[in-house]
């Protein structure tokens, strides 16, 4: 079963590795760089979902067990980025080329001067990317242990239970939901990517703007 494991498939990964692979994409794609492209938030909606089909289906996962393999992995993540960030952070994220990592750095700075740092480290939870960046960032940035370790806290409880159980309340209010898997993990990536598009869409804009405040001074 595990041989057939997608790592980019929620629903093959759930089949071949239940919690444990929630528990384990969730570690990857909050505490270490290269998981930035696994699907937290689709992997977290459908294993909502799952917990809702009966247990003679192909699969049914347990909610506590899915509620806690996902806190857990989702808070040990970023505070292992945190830790890496802190030992040696600058360099890995100055010798970054993937430009999926560097828009994310770039975003997660904005969100660190823009917010603050909890605002930005919970609001980080809920944007692709830059919730793998972000962590290893605050550590190179020296963000106070405590305030990063409270704030990751609450928005790892936040984004994990709260995706988690909208998934499951939504399979628990339509029965046989799970036949129409695919398209609703479609919607939920689209909508979790909107975050990401509306940052650059401000930025293009911004720096539009700029592009004509510089045209209007030289003449």
């Amino acid at each position: 079963m595990i041989a057939a494991l997608n790592p980019l498939d929620s629903t093959s990964l759930l089949t071949s590795a239940g919690a444990l692979g929630v528990f384990l994409v969730l570690f990857a794609e909050t505490g270490l760089l290269v998981g930035f492209f696994l699907p937290g938030d689709s992997l977290l909606f459908t294993a909502g979902l799952l917990c809702t089909t009966r247990a003679g289906d192909t699969v049914h996962l347990s909610l506590p067990m899915v509620l806690v393999a996902a806190v857990a992995g989702a808070l040990a993540g970023a505070q292992t980025g945190y830790w890496l960030g802190r030992r040696g952070g600058r360099v890995v994220l100055s010798r970054t080329t993937n430009r999926h990592l560097l828009r994310g750095m770039d975003r997660a700075q904005q969100f660190l001067a823009r917010y603050g740092h909890g605002r930005a480290i919970v609001l980080a939870r809920f944007v692709p990317v830059v919730r793998t960046v972000l962590n290893p960032l605050a550590g190179a940035l020296e963000v106070p242990v405590r305030t990063f370790a409270l704030w990751q806290v609450v928005g790892g409880l936040v984004w994990t239970v709260g995706v988690t159980v909208a998934g499951y309340l939504l399979g628990a209010s339509i029965p046989g939901i799970d036949q129409y898997l695919l398209p609703i993990v479609g919607v939920i990536v689209a909508v979790s990517l909107l975050p990401v598009a509306v940052e650059i869409w401000r930025s293009r804009r911004a720096s539009a703007a700029l592009r004509g405040s510089a045209g209007d001074g030289d003449q």
